[in-house]
């Protein structure tokens, strides 16, 4: 997997194909999207500079060629317009989508199960993990969404599992100033979550933002892998706040709800507000915004929200 740091360059294939050759371009399109790079504007391709990638684009060249088509095969250290920041960001964004589609099944799939549990569904989970993987491969520069699926995964193969005992309340007298990691990029459930942590839990929380909980090891980890605080059963991050802090406040359950169906996309609450509800953390993500801005902005649309929950509840 390449990181920024690394970027050597980029390998750039142009290329042209005779109308005719319909089916020639559909299957050398077919390969080039299987291969994960990133289309450009006109007809070229993209892909960081490696040597597995450039064996790849060798050999659509030669495809391309034997189409009596023209190509180009290009080492280059930038290109005109893009920096590669904006490369990168068209990568992720890409990876992105796939990653989206992949998480709709494996709701689908949650949801079906929770209705009537089938002897097929471990089977079935293991058959999207494998097209995960295949995603995964062409994650070239670790595409945050990866981890929201993991997540998904995390949380289908524990319905599976033998139902565990309620844990004991937290008391949140033990969870005082402390510092709350969670990973970069953060949508509806993580800054959902880091709202109700300030509101309920530590009112002097700080946050910081890393991919692993070992890069903050004094930190106390929230909705990443393998930690107390995330997805749990068919819960979100927010809920197993609620539940594990004991937190029965009625406004801040049904913004759980809202986060839920939000999160999850599996229709459990059926709350309409729910729709929407994401999009602003996502498109403030697209606009550039740091991770502890896109906090700032979100807290006072979960304040708003849950003024309005309270007036209606009273």
């Amino acid at each position: 997997m390449t990181s920024t740091k690394t970027i050597s360059g980029w390998l750039l294939l142009l290329y042209t194909l005779p109308a005719a050759k319909t089916s020639g371009r559909v299957n050398l399109w077919r390969k080039l999207k299987k291969s994960g790079a990133c289309p450009l504007k006109t007809s070229g391709y993209v892909l960081p500079d490696e040597p597995a990638h450039l064996e790849r684009f060798q050999w659509f060249v030669q495809q391309v060629r034997d189409e009596s088509g023209e190509a180009t095969l290009a080492r280059v250290s930038a290109i005109e317009g893009l920096t590669n920041d904006d490369l990168i960001r068209m990568f992720n964004e890409a990876r992105a989508e796939d990653y989206a589609e992949l998480a709709k099944p494996i709701n689908a799939l949650v949801a079906a199960h929770r209705k009537k549990a089938g002897e097929d569904f471990m089977e079935a989970l293991e058959k999207l993990r494998r097209q995960f993987e295949e995603v995964r491969a062409i994650d070239y520069f670790a595409c945050p969404a990866a981890h929201d699926v993991e997540l998904l995964f995390q949380r289908a193969a524990r319905l599976a599992e033998p139902r565990a005992k309620t844990a004991k309340a937290l008391d949140v007298k033990g969870y005082q100033r402390r510092r709350w990691l969670t990973r970069p990029r953060p949508e509806v459930d993580r800054v959902g979550s880091a709202w109700l942590i300030r509101k309920f839990i530590d009112p002097r929380a700080t946050f910081v933002f890393a991919p692993k909980p070992s890069v903050h090891p004094d930190a106390i980890p929230y909705d990443m892998m393998d930690v107390e605080f995330t997805h749990h059963g068919d819960a979100c991050t927010f809920e197993t706040l609620l539940k594990r802090f004991a937190i029965t406040d009625s406004a801040a359950r049904r913004i759980g709800e809202m986060i839920h169906d939000a999160d999850l996309e599996d229709d459990k609450f059926q709350r309409p507000e729910c729709i929407g509800l994401d999009l602003p953390f996502k498109g403030w993500a697209r606009l550039g915004h740091s991770d502890g801005e896109i906090l700032d902005k979100g807290f006072p649309c979960f304040d708003a929200l849950y003024a309005a929950l309270r007036k209606v509840s009273t």
